[in-house]
């Protein structure tokens, strides 16, 4: 297994994985605008399943495509500096939005226009 692949798989996979955990919290906090429990239960496993579908079929392979570029640039214009630099900073992202998911609420990593009226 060569180097790239060894980063890819335990280290940027898992933080798109932490990201698409970020989005679960995202669809069980709008959820909470539907007042009945057993509709509410059912529109989050609705959403997930369309969600978990979208991100399968075009957000994986995007993201995908845009990791590479983003990783093989740095690395080529940087080198192994670039490359460090990179995953730091992809881990320092995930890091600050787990920070205010979890911490702040999940409002705090939303537009205002989409945050629940409490």
């Amino acid at each position: 297994m060569n180097k790239h692949q060894v980063v890819r798989n335990y280290y940027v996979l898992p933080c798109c994985l932490l990201l698409l955990n970020l989005c679960v919290g995202v669809v069980s906090y709008k959820a909470q605008l539907i007042a009945d429990h057993f509709i509410r239960t059912a529109a989050i496993i609705g959403m997930v399943l369309f969600g978990g579908t979208l991100v399968g079929l075009v957000a994986t392979p995007a993201i995908g495509w845009a990791v590479t570029t983003l990783h093989r640039r740095s690395r080529r214009t940087a080198g192994i500096v670039g490359e460090i630099l990179f995953l730091i900073a992809l881990g320092a992202v995930v890091y600050w939005l787990y920070y205010r998911m979890y911490i702040i609420g999940p409002q705090a990593i939303l537009p205002r226009s989409w945050r629940n009226p409490h």
